[in-house]
């Protein structure tokens, strides 16, 4: 565990990371919180599911504007300001309920849309906090496993929080936000780190080939993530066993954390196309074996393996976009892969629904290996422009700009 014992002794590293992991336990609590509360409240299913899905929507929308507007303002203000203002969507959600459904949905639209694009502006600043391009590579693989205590602990203490007050969960959620945001945005790193001088145009990253097929390739993961959570649950029904699905979900996102940290600890290569298609043949050849949808104690094996390659997978992606982001566009680059995950995890959820209606947990599952398999495909068939990443690992400082250090009078 050498590589991880020199990453915590870097100064701010471990703070850096910290709030950065408190800050976006939102987004691991947000979707079921709103469920939860509408319910509570006397709406049905569908408009709960609804105002679930349409969070995920404007949380995706949001992250690339905001993200841009970091590259160009700076990390704290924007990071503060969208806390904010997504803790007074939850809150405002919490007060007003759900009687006015214009109001519900300019709640829910806040909420989602400012969510504070940390989980973009924390790889964007690891380049200039540590020192090697080593522990960068480390530091890519350590967010990218430890992003699954997100989806593993928000949902718990969601429910922990709900069974005391539905609409006091809600505001914990958003005050969780700002926390973990004034945390990092408080921090020497975010407040001197400026984005460099970048070109006018709208496109802004993906006006990079490699971005784009990038964030056409995590579109299909998210996809094929979407598709699992449904399954697991579909497979817990006809299993007549409820708590399978939670078991199933917490196996895979075990899996994932064991790779994160497995990949981020050895000595591999630096994160090149070669490699990143290789962990994307590994992650699809994870899923496919879920369609079988076997006996539970055979499934938690699967569970395990179908996570195994998803946070080295990331953690290859984190240093492609380093390398591929076009100069002052490092942040929003990072916001687009979260835009493409959140969009195709919707699609994936809805498909497997459809799936699940009418071919059952085995039809559930295939989605999951189809978005896989898609994943790859894109990757193969549009590996020349991820290419140009493959030659340099991220140098401290690469995107970035940022003033002499002086002393922190804070």
């Amino acid at each position: 565990m050498r590589a991880y014992r020199e990453f915590l002794r870097t100064p701010s590293a471990p703070r850096l990371l910290g709030g950065t992991l408190l800050g976006r336990l939102p987004n691991g609590m947000g979707g079921l919180a709103i469920v939860l509360f509408v319910r509570a409240h006397g709406g049905g299913y569908t408009l709960a599911g609804a105002l679930s899905a349409l969070w995920v929507v404007a949380l995706a929308a949001g992250q690339p504007v905001l993200g841009r507007a970091m590259d160009r303002y700076g990390q704290p203000r924007i990071l503060l300001a969208s806390a904010l203002a997504a803790a007074a969507g939850f809150t405002a959600l919490a007060v007003l309920g759900i009687d006015t459904l214009a109001l519900t949905v300019a709640a829910v639209l806040v909420a989602g849309f400012c969510t504070p694009p940390l989980e973009a502006g924390l790889r964007a600043l690891w380049p200039t906090v540590l020192p090697t391009p080593a522990q960068v590579r480390t530091a890519y693989s350590l967010d990218a496993a430890a992003q699954e205590l997100i989806f593993t602990f928000g949902p718990l203490l969601v429910v922990v929080v709900a069974a005391v007050s539905k609409a006091v969960a809600l505001i914990v959620t958003g005050l969780l936000g700002v926390a973990g945001t004034v945390i990092v945005a408080s921090s020497h790193s975010s407040r001197r780190w400026r984005g460099a001088h970048r070109a006018a145009d709208w496109a802004g990253p993906l006006r990079a080939p490699g971005l784009r097929v990038l964030v056409a390739v995590f579109a299909c993961v998210g996809f094929a993530l979407g598709a699992l959570s449904v399954a697991a649950v579909t497979y817990a029904d006809a299993r007549h066993n409820s708590s399978a699905s939670g078991l199933l979900l917490a196996v895979n996102s075990a899996g994932a954390l064991f790779g994160g940290l497995l990949y981020g600890s050895g000595r591999h290569g630096r994160g090149d196309a070669g490699a990143f298609t290789l962990l994307l043949a590994g992650l699809a050849a994870g899923y496919l074996p879920l369609a079988l949808a076997p006996a539970l104690p055979f499934m938690i094996p699967l569970a395990f393996l179908s996570g195994l390659f998803l946070a080295p997978a990331l953690a290859a992606t984190f240093t492609l976009i380093d390398a591929l982001a076009p100069q002052g566009t490092v942040t929003e680059a990072f916001a687009w892969l979260v835009t493409g995950m959140a969009g195709g995890a919707a699609a994936g959820a809805a498909a497997a629904g459809i799936m699940s209606d009418h071919t059952g947990v085995h039809g559930a599952f295939a989605g999951a290996g189809a978005g896989g398999l898609l994943a790859l495909a894109i990757a193969l068939v549009a590996r020349s422009p991820l290419t140009k990443g493959s030659t340099a690992a991220p140098e401290p400082a690469a995107r970035v700009s940022a003033p002499p250090r002086l002393p922190d009078r804070a």
